[in-house]
């Protein structure tokens, strides 16, 4: 061999092993809550990098929740109304029984793992004796204004291990100063500090984006950093929704999630200038059918990883309204959001108002006790438990333990033979998301005699996939990940039969 020969091949040799050490350190390399795409990167780049955003502490703990709840209980339950004036009188607000232990109870019986309670709705009264207005709970006849709902229901979620969260809407059309942006910027975030230091910890903090007039048509900006700032100073470990900088609304208040839902998404969080800037650059918002594409990488600079929180009510309106008692979501619809939102990588915000009572009222009850049954009665039976798993690190999708995955990087399709024949109507997958969100296209075959037949067809999976289809008996079952950005990380696959 030449000598120029024996160098050549040497250069190849310490090529293909610093490929595959960029490539190994590529594999074990993330970007916690975003990464920023270097300039003029190639396609192939941007989607390698948004494959290793991962979620940071605080989200990945709120994912886990699935299921979180909302009560919405102010003067409007008093008012009968969904948008109070602001000019409403405290001595309206008088519940007759209000146990806020009860509402946890029955939250908690649900499955609920968080609640969130409306501190200041947009009539600005405050549920806390805040000292900020005395629009308030201190001017009301209930407790002869000693009382705070704030302060009882946080107690009960104490009692229940139940996580607690708030929400303090920016629109007050109640402050005189709204409208006069540094004057309720000032009062908004003293409002805000009361509510983060008097309670103890807050797991969630939600804000919403509605803004509207205040006196003589002023406009109010408001300081969404300054908000944000403050929350990390107090409550470090809350997450920020709707306009915050951890969680995103889906896009509406329907109860469904989209069949593509990307949790590493291209859109910028929260309600700063500079975000609202990126985002109609690439003309998307929070209702945008793609927010994850690669399509939309080719034009982006950054990825985020920014989840979906889905939120809907168990009634027609937010608020308690004795002519909807009798149209409470029953137990198939509540299933039906239940799959399209916990089951489309997103986390359920199910709001359910006390009445003027200050009670959850039974109509509501029997709708989530039927709902929790029905959870239970799924994940009771997993018809791929003991089930003979084909494939290399196959048997770590079966194996209950989220903490082990399926990696493959070349054949990426896994077989099990069930120990008994199933029979199945539902599929869940989930990913690892603390190693990234990367599959794109996913498809489920079943084979009964010499038959395969494809049962179910996925585009992303995220933190958890369920697809209900007609009833499928099988002698063997395949799942075949067409695409993905980078090596695929599938901690779970199980097969379930809803009845």
């Amino acid at each position: 061999m030449t000598v120029r020969l024996m160098k050549r091949a040497l250069l190849t040799i310490i090529i293909m092993v610093v490929v595959l050490s960029c490539s190994r350190h590529r594999e074990t390399e993330f970007f916690t809550g975003s990464v920023d795409f270097p300039v003029q990167p190639n396609l192939g780049v941007k989607e390698a990098m948004a494959a290793r955003v991962v979620p940071t502490r605080r989200q990945l703990e709120w994912q886990k929740l699935e299921m979180t709840a909302f009560i919405h209980f102010t003067i409007n339950t008093f008012t009968d109304m969904e948008w109070g004036t602001g000019k409403e009188s405290p001595e309206l607000f008088n519940p007759s029984s209000l146990d806020a232990e009860q509402w946890v109870r029955v939250l908690s019986d649900a499955g609920m793992k968080m609640v969130i309670i409306t501190a200041k709705h947009h009539d600005g009264f405050c549920l806390w004796p805040t000292k900020t207005t005395s629009h308030s709970v201190a001017s009301s006849p209930w407790k002869e204004g000693q009382g705070d709902v704030i302060r009882e229901l946080k107690d009960a979620c104490d009692r229940y291990n139940m996580k607690f969260g708030i929400y303090l809407s920016p629109w007050d059309r109640n402050a005189a100063c709204y409208g006069d942006s540094p004057a309720y910027n000032r009062f908004y975030m003293e409002q805000l500090t009361e509510l983060l230091t008097w309670y103890g910890k807050v797991d969630e903090v939600w804000f919403d984006g509605a803004n509207g007039e205040g006196p003589d048509g002023r406009r109010q900006e408001y300081d969404w950093q300054a908000y944000y700032d403050l929350i990390r100073k107090l409550q470090p470990d809350a997450v920020t929704a709707i306009m915050g900088e951890d969680v995103r609304w889906v896009g509406t208040e329907s109860g469904y999630g989209r069949e593509t839902e990307w949790s590493a998404t291209v859109l910028a969080p929260g309600g700063t200038p500079e975000s609202v800037a990126i985002n109609e650059a690439l003309g998307i918002d929070a209702m945008s059918a793609d927010l994850g594409s690669s399509t939309l990488l080719q034009d982006a600079g950054s990825v985020y990883w920014y989840p979906a929180e889905v939120d809907v009510s168990i009634r027609p309106g937010w608020f308690w309204h004795a002519p909807e008692d009798t149209l409470v979501k029953d137990v198939d619809k509540l299933v039906d959001i239940y799959l399209s939102s916990v089951g489309r990588n997103a986390v359920l915000l199910l709001n359910v108002p006390p009445d003027n009572r200050g009670l959850i009222t039974d109509h509501d009850i029997k709708s989530l006790q039927g709902l929790k049954a029905w959870i239970d009665n799924l994940y009771s039976t997993d018809m791929l438990n003991g089930a003979r798993p084909y494939g290399q690190g196959t048997s770590n999708l079966i194996d209950g333990d989220s903490s082990t995955s399926w990696s493959p990087r070349r054949k990426r399709v896994a077989s099990f033979v069930p120990a008994i024949a199933a029979t199945f109507n539902i599929v869940l997958l989930q990913e690892d998301i603390s190693r990234g969100q990367r599959v794109e296209k996913f498809v489920i075959e079943a084979l009964s005699g010499e038959r395969w037949d494809t049962i179910a067809t996925g585009t992303t999976i995220g933190y958890k996939r369920m697809i209900r289809f007609p009833e499928v008996k099988a002698d063997e079952i395949r799942l075949t990940i067409v695409s993905s950005r980078a090596t695929p990380h599938i901690s779970t696959f199980a097969l379930y039969h809803a009845r």
